[in-house]
């Protein structure tokens, strides 16, 4: 089946490239499924990719929390990532103006070089889009933002107004693919659709099979619903990497998500 089929209107109405790769890869492997790894050590991240790789799409990482960070040893990493067919998605949620979030890009992590995607905040003013673009053009690369248009947190300041400020943000960039929206409400979801339409792309995190599994404030919500109320990735954890047999849950949400998408197309 033909990435065009499966993603009707939205992939005809996106058209950042980026995005229509992230649509490809996840035709391919029949997985909507973005794996947040948020692990400690490279070699704990290289364990986990291989072992789930052939069955998600995209590599959530939280670099700045991994202890044992090299160079050398983070581009075996992006390697193994590359050949797995995996976009890099670095949820560095830059916030800052964008001269400064423009050399955060560079660094001691230089996510400029390897990340596919990063998510960034508005919070700072709609320059910041500009810097983090800026990034990558420092290393002849392009990436794709998602900005955090809603959030799955109890008790976060995104509120309605904040939210259509965002969307303005992002549907004025040719650098923003999407936004991340709040995977554990459905409604919120579908309100947030119809604020983005169709030419752009909608993550979310807070996706669980065990709607009942959060912490600390984390709320969860069910790959199906996330996916036909309007989203077009979801970001899942531990629901993954914290299971006793990674492949056979990684499997699980590829399916519940392929199977969304295939039903949204009818």
């Amino acid at each position: 089946m033909e990435a065009q089929t499966v993603w009707g209107s939205r992939w005809e109405n996106c058209a950042n490239p980026l995005a229509h790769r992230i649509m490809e890869v996840a035709t391919k492997k029949k997985s909507l499924v973005c794996l947040a790894a948020d692990m400690e050590s490279i070699s704990d991240l290289i364990e986990l990719i291989t072992e789930v790789g052939p069955y998600i799409a995209a590599l959530k990482t939280h670099v700045d929390m991994v202890k044992d960070f090299n160079r050398d040893d983070w581009k075996k990493l992006t390697e193994l990532a590359a050949s797995l067919d995996l976009l890099l998605f670095e949820d560095r949620k830059f916030a800052d103006i964008g001269k400064i979030s423009q050399n955060q890009m560079a660094g001691i992590y230089d996510i400029r070089s390897w990340a596919d995607i990063v998510t960034a905040h508005r919070i700072s003013g709609p320059d910041i889009v500009d810097g983090i673009a800026a990034g990558w053009a420092d290393v002849e690369r392009i990436g794709g933002i998602l900005l955090l248009a809603q959030m799955s947190s109890r008790g976060n300041l995104l509120s309605p107004d904040y939210t259509k400020n965002t969307i303005e943000t992002g549907k004025g960039s040719p650098h923003v693919i999407g936004y991340i929206g709040n995977g554990s409400s459905t409604e919120e979801i579908i309100q947030l659709r119809a604020l983005v339409g169709e030419g752009q792309m909608i993550w979310t995190p807070g996706i669980n099979l065990d709607s009942g599994a959060g912490k600390m404030g984390q709320r969860y919500g069910n790959p199906r619903d996330s996916i036909t109320s309007g989203a077009d990735i979801i970001i899942v954890g531990s629901g993954i990497h914290g299971q006793s047999d990674r492949v056979t849950a990684a499997k699980a949400y590829a399916d519940a998500s392929w199977e969304a998408i295939l039903e949204r197309g009818k």
